[in-house]
């Protein structure tokens, strides 16, 4: 049997334990096995940096479901890996060549993504420690990684498939333009932020017409040299009579068209919408709508093109300034306003997208949709909590056709080969032989390419491995919202296309981190702890159990470090319980006689099976903090607050019983330390091993789950126990309200009823010693005035009052001002009450039950009440 130390030192222990498990491999999963499997990839983390909070929370959900269902009988893949993250990636390794003088272009391809690679091994290993360090059940024999040749195969097999099917297809399209890293990138990747901007009203003289003018509204005066319409809505009559006509474009001097078009919004700016089919997406419609020829005069990097006639070569913004005091000195800017408005920005390097016509590969998504709407309206694929299936929906009925190529150095190279000689097209997994002849397409694909085959991919295909047939569909999946149309949906996509099978079964949005303020916790910010510090100071288990226990299924996390006391308070705990029972166990060898159980004894093994009870729904419900709310309620306050004491008094009053109860209290510990496990990894393992004699290669890990046994519940003693501590709690409330210190003070309690009163008597022992009084004297309930004395303090319960003899010198005023407090206090919650009662829709709509409790609840505060006041009259 493990000895345990005087104190809980988790570095200690956890660097232990960690060596322990992986030298025995209890977190590999067996392919052979004929138990039943459970089976989930985790989430890739980028190797752009560290891991954040959101991932330690993320990784604490997962390493839950996989322990549990290890504890349960389950042979469990968690399948860990890493992404290649694309863009962000080669983001940070451009920033840190530019900190060395030189660009990515100085390198060369080649070169550069090797550079890439070195930086992937070093933050790969980070990755890799923290995971280990957090206690994460993964198999790590079956670690994968986005650009493992294994998944390069799997992407390029996909491409070639859905090319050759029509599904991939390359178009001229406005895109998303990064113009600081000179790359498209998807809807999905722009953040939008508040902007304060001007709105400029511009003249366009009408052809032919003088003195006339069409005026536009628009934030980007720069993008009018592209202009190549003027449209107006067909139903606005201040433009009746000017469809057909043309006017003419400032500063370039060229006759455009005035078109009508619904699409124009009446409402903004002046009613006309200036048309620059090569700078904005809806524009772009509306010119092939209209056959309109597209003119574009902004370049890859934000600046001016040689379109732009003598504002070539000039940044975007400043083109913008010298256009303005052009127009102004030809007398055609009507005004200039202030005007709020949203723009998108790349949310990988903060740079302002524009707009931009390009050639870019593209997946036609329409086709690929359907299927994915229908599993999930079927309800083969569960999303927690629901509401998102209704954001998923949406997105997925309104879906657009989605930009995969990139124009970077750092991913899946887009596998197109153009020959040399006439410009043919060749597109296989693999390479032609004749290569020499051939130029491969430079751009790459988007991450999310080969992100969205993450389930199949990692598990061998588009091989049939005997991990693919073992372990594929997997069960669950644990991700945040704001990936939800990034990966989610696409992942059910392409799997259903490639494989015929949905991915995943259930899929939980786990909360977001956010700081005190709540900001959304960032390095940039200065605002997110680095978690390996957050481990060494607070121990792994108390921050995870601290991130479970604050998030709410659903709900936003507001987190400090400071916090995880609430978790490091909670392993000091189960330490000094495990401690004193060691302790008590020892000191009792030999006193092994057979006792009767009581009430206590009843009643901590029902709470034990109700906990249980809610601890699985709460699981099955993918709500976590309430299954580590149940373990922590009945462990800190059922087991160690109330029956540690009970124990004690047993022991006394049954000395050569004391090893049988402790014994038997062990067990009961044991049984809670198991449950906790899947939450608090390494000091359920320290403790478990303490407890007990254990084999060398035993775990906690490996060791069942408690199972529920619905037989071992009762409602009455749980009821009857809890009757107990509220006459335990008001007689201590009593007793510091007097500031009676000790085992002091006389008690008498009023029972309403004899059973009450007999109840109270057969449980005096543990009321005398738990409250600590000299003598407590139990009485039927008898006329008001005989039992309200000005002399003594009263405590007011369901069934009973409570009298505590005062000393001779008290303050009248005082007591009376806080008996006045307390019926001021449950007089409003009894309006309350009848107020919503007294409401017909509440009434009409509520279930029974609900109605029920809450007149119950109204006749024990008015009963309450009437006691309070029959004290407040005796003074």
């Amino acid at each position: 049997m493990k000895e345990l130390s005087k104190t809980y030192v988790p570095a200690e222990v956890e660097h232990e334990l960690i060596a322990f498990w992986d030298k025995n491999g209890f977190f590999k999963s067996d392919d052979n096995s004929a138990k039943s499997k459970y089976s989930i990839v985790i989430p890739p983390p980028n190797v752009t940096g560290n891991l954040t909070m959101g991932h330690m929370l993320n990784n604490t959900i997962q390493d839950i479901y996989v322990r549990w269902k290890r504890m349960t009988g389950f042979n469990v893949l968690w399948l860990p890996g890493t992404d290649h993250a694309g863009i962000a990636t080669q983001t940070k390794v451009e920033g840190k060549l530019r900190e060395e003088g030189i660009s990515r272009h100085d390198l060369g391809r080649e070169k550069f993504v090797e550079k890439v690679w070195e930086w992937k091994e070093i933050y790969h290993a980070n990755i890799k420690k923290q995971l280990i360090r957090m206690g994460a059940s993964v198999d790590w024999s079956k670690e994968r990684f986005t650009m493992d040749d294994g998944l390069s195969i799997a992407v390029r097999k996909v491409f070639v498939d859905l090319y050759k099917k029509g599904l991939i297809y390359k178009g001229k399209r406005i895109i998303n333009w990064d113009p600081v890293q000179q790359t498209a990138i998807s809807d999905e990747e722009v953040n939008y932020i508040e902007k304060k901007d001007k709105l400029y009203y511009i003249k366009y003289p009408v052809l032919n017409e003088e003195s006339k003018f069409v005026v536009i509204a628009t934030t980007r005066p720069e993008t009018m040299l592209g202009d190549t319409a003027i449209a107006v809505n067909p139903k606005d009559k201040r433009f009746s009579g000017l469809a057909g006509k043309k006017v003419l474009l400032p500063i370039v001097e060229k006759a455009i068209p005035i078109i009508a078009d619904e699409y124009v919004d009446m409402e903004f700016g002046t009613g006309a919408l200036k048309i620059t089919p090569a700078h904005d997406p809806n524009d772009f419609e509306i010119g092939q709508k209209h056959n309109l020829e597209t003119a574009q005069v902004i370049d890859h990097s934000g600046k001016m093109n040689e379109h732009a006639g003598s504002y070539s070569g000039l940044d975007r913004f400043e083109a913008r300034d010298r256009i303005v005091e052009k127009l102004e000195e030809l007398g055609l800017v009507e005004k200039i306003e202030d005007y709020v408005h949203n723009v998108g920005i790349s949310e990988r390097g903060g740079a302002l997208i524009e707009p931009y016509l390009s050639d870019q590969w593209f997946v036609s998504m329409k086709p690929l949709a359907e299927p994915a709407i229908n599993v999930v309206l079927s309800g083969e694929i569960n999303f927690h909590p629901e509401r998102w299936t209704k954001t998923y929906l949406n997105w997925m009925k309104n879906i657009r056709d989605w930009c995969i190529s990139r124009q970077l150095w750092w991913g899946h190279q887009i596998p197109i080969w153009y020959n040399k000689s006439n410009g043919g097209i060749y597109c296989e997994v693999e390479a032609p032989a004749d290569i020499e002849n051939w130029e491969q397409d430079p751009d790459v694909l988007d991450t999310w390419f080969s992100s969205w085959l993450w389930p199949f991919s990692t598990m061998g295909w588009p091989e049939e491995t005997s991990v693919l047939k073992k372990y594929f569909p997997t069960d669950m999946l644990s991700t945040a919202p704001d990936i939800i149309f990034f990966w989610v949906a696409r992942m059910i996509m392409a799997s259903l296309e490639f494989t015929g099978k949905i991915p995943f079964s259930d899929v939980y949005f786990h909360n977001i981190i956010r700081d005190e303020k709540g900001l959304k916790l960032s390095k940039s910010l200065g605002n997110s702890d680095d978690v390996i510090e957050v481990m060494n100071e607070y121990g792994t288990d108390a921050l995870r159990f601290t991130l479970v226990y604050l998030a709410p299924q659903g709900t936003d996390v507001l987190f400090s470090k400071q916090k995880c006391e609430l978790g490091r308070n909670f392993a000091n705990k189960l330490w000094n319980a495990t401690r004193f029972l060691l302790m008590k166990q020892d000191e009792s060898k030999g006193s092994n006689k057979t006792f009767e159980a009581d009430i206590f004894d009843k009643w901590i093994k029902s709470r034990l099976q109700s906990t249980i009870k809610y601890y699985l729904r709460a699981l099955d419900e993918y709500k976590t903090n309430e299954a580590s709310k149940a373990l922590y309620e009945f462990i800190w306050r059922d087991y160690c607050d109330w029956y540690i004491e009970i124990l004690k008094i047993k022991a006394q009053e049954h000395p050569g019983s004391a090893e049988t109860i402790f014994n038997n209290a062990v067990d009961i510990f044991e049984d809670a330390i198991k449950l906790l496990n899947p939450i608090m990894p390494f000091i359920t393992e320290e403790i478990w091993q303490g407890l007990k004699e254990r084999g060398e290669i035993e775990s906690i890990t490996i060791s069942n789950m408690p199972g529920y046994d619905e037989s071992m519940i009762s409602i009455e003693a749980e009821n009857d126990v809890n009757v107990l501590m509220e006459v335990i709690a008001a007689i201590r409330n009593l007793k510091a309200d007097l500031n009676y210190a000790g085992k002091k003070g006389k008690i008498e309690i009023i029972a309403s009823g004899n059973k009450e009163k007999l109840f109270v008597e057969e449980n005096l022992h543990y009321l005398l010693k738990l409250s600590r009084v000299e003598s407590v004297e139990v009485n039927l309930k008898v006329p008001e005035a005989e039992q309200t004395k000005a002399n003594r303090a009263m405590a007011a319960l369901n069934n009973y009052e409570i009298y505590l003899e005062r000393e001779v010198n008290f303050n009248t005023e005082e007591e009376k001002n806080k008996l006045a407090e307390e019926m001021k206090k449950i007089s409003g919650f009894i309006a309350s009450i009848n107020k919503k009662l007294g409401n017909e829709s509440f009434v009409s709509k509520a279930p029974a039950t609900v109605i029920e409790s809450e007149k119950k609840k109204l006749a024990d505060q008015q009963e309450k009440l009437s006691k309070l006041e029959a004290q407040f009259n005796s003074f």
